[in-house]
């Protein structure tokens, strides 16, 4: 769970959405601060325009007299905290509804009254001097300052809803993205393992450029597998042109063992090429008989199979073949093993590859163990392990393919196709195949649904 979110939010689509969502909030947010600030210069302008038209409608009064009349007039029909008059008169005495003073803290505007408290707030002023005295007009930046209160508002109301969708939006695209790859990515997975039928299932609301990609992958896959096929139907030809003439070559050599001196050196080299004749005839065999597996016609025959006595029969068979090379060759079954659904003697040819493998490249006197036990609730497994060299990680996946043989193996009996017969039998019966180090020696691990 926590390395799917981990790659969700390290995906492509949802970096774009974020992206997209982080470029179109910057862009609001300077638009939205370019609003404010042209709105709060408009704003200063207006109201330094209406001081000038006070000040202007002060200066027709005839002398100072009637401006300090004036101005205790007006002051009495305005509100200070909204705007303030004051005329310092020639003799010294103020007019109107406050009065600026100054101290350390800077200008402040104090109320002409007995309590002479100062006014709060930001006041944008005009001074000038009129008849010998001063006159101050001054306007509250209220209305300017509550602009700030306007524009959060509206951030919080637009912008900040906005984003959030843009966002939710964003994530959902990008989740949906994100199954088309994940689609993708399991089709590649299956080409990867071998299975040459998996394709991208296209659906109708991919984008363009990934039904574009999924379609691709799908010619590549058809191509693919148009190839290998062709190719297992030349092996699988070629197989069958050649294993009438090898018959005939078999039975001629059985004739011509019948015509030399036992123990003579022609009757040794008729022996040894017939046994060479042998193998190749099993090689052919192996071939003809791989594509006929991969097919899956042998799943109209499937039946519920016990895998204990398949097992303990193909020991009984090979067990003379392990005594005569000193091999330990042991079953081991844990509690009732429930029948597993399948072709018994294609079941039972798997078992004979893996041991007649073990046999092969275990050292005599080494053990080889076939355990089978329930797995879960609904899944028997089938492990055999030797105690021989094993094969090395790098090489596990490549010696599931037809006629791949290790170096060390290339001076040993056997020819490349026992484990690819099992590969393909374990796929044909849907079972897990997983080769295991152990330790020393080889692990196979065999896993099937139960009946």
């Amino acid at each position: 769970m926590t390395t799917g979110l981990a790659q969700f939010w390290r995906s492509m689509p949802l970096r774009l959405a974020l992206l997209l969502v982080a470029l179109f909030t910057a862009v609001s947010l300077l638009s939205l601060a370019a609003s404010y600030g042209f709105t709060q210069r408009s704003f200063e302008q207006a109201m330094r325009a209406d001081l000038r038209q006070d000040l202007a409608g002060f200066r027709a009064a005839p002398n100072a007299r009637a401006v300090a009349a004036l101005v205790e007039a007006e002051s009495r029909e305005t509100d200070p905290n909204r705007m303030v008059l004051s005329y310092a008169a020639p003799s010294g005495r103020i007019y109107g509804n406050g009065a600026i003073a100054r101290d350390e803290a800077g200008f402040h505007i104090v109320s002409l009254g007995r309590n002479r408290a100062d006014y709060e707030g930001a006041y944008l002023s005009l001074t000038d001097r009129l008849y010998g005295g001063v006159i101050t007009i001054a306007r509250s930046r209220a209305e300017i300052e509550a602009l700030g209160d306007v524009f959060r508002n509206i951030l919080l109301i637009s912008l900040m809803p906005t984003a959030l969708i843009a966002l939710s939006g964003g994530l959902v695209l990008a989740r949906r993205s994100k199954r088309h790859v994940e689609v993708v990515g399991s089709a590649l997975d299956r080409m990867t393992r071998g299975d040459l039928g998996a394709r991208v299932d296209v659906g109708p609301r991919w984008s363009d450029d990934l039904a574009q990609i999924g379609g691709k992958l799908n010619q590549m896959a058809t191509a693919q597998e148009a190839s290998v096929t062709a190719l297992k139907q030349v092996s699988s030809d070629i197989a069958h042109d050649l294993k009438t003439p090898l018959q005939r070559v078999a039975l001629r050599l059985e004739d011509l063992e019948g015509k030399v001196e036992p123990g003579s050196e022609e009757g040794d080299l008729v022996a040894r090429t017939r046994a060479e004749v042998a193998e190749m005839g099993h090689v052919f065999q192996a071939l003809l008989q791989l594509p006929q597996v991969e097919a899956g016609a042998a799943r109209a025959r499937f039946a519920p199979v016990d895998l204990v006595q398949v097992c303990r029969t193909m020991i009984e068979v090979h067990e003379p073949s392990a005594e005569e090379s000193g091999h330990d060759l042991v079953l081991e079954a844990e509690g009732d093993v429930p029948l597993v659904p399948g072709d018994r003697a294609l079941l039972g040819q798997m078992v004979s590859n893996l041991i007649e493998n073990a046999l092969r490249h275990t050292p005599p006197g080494g053990r080889i163990v076939l355990h089978l036990s329930l797995q879960g609730d609904d899944r028997v497994s089938l492990r055999v392990t030797d105690t021989g060299p094993g094969i090395p990680a790098a090489e596990r996946e490549k010696v599931l393919d037809r006629l791949y043989r290790l170096d060390r193996s290339r001076n040993t009996p056997g020819n490349g196709l026992g484990l690819s017969l099992v590969a393909a039998v374990a796929q044909l019966h849907g079972a897990d195949l997983v080769l295991g180090d152990n330790d020393p020696g080889l692990t196979v691990d065999l896993t099937f649904r139960k009946n």
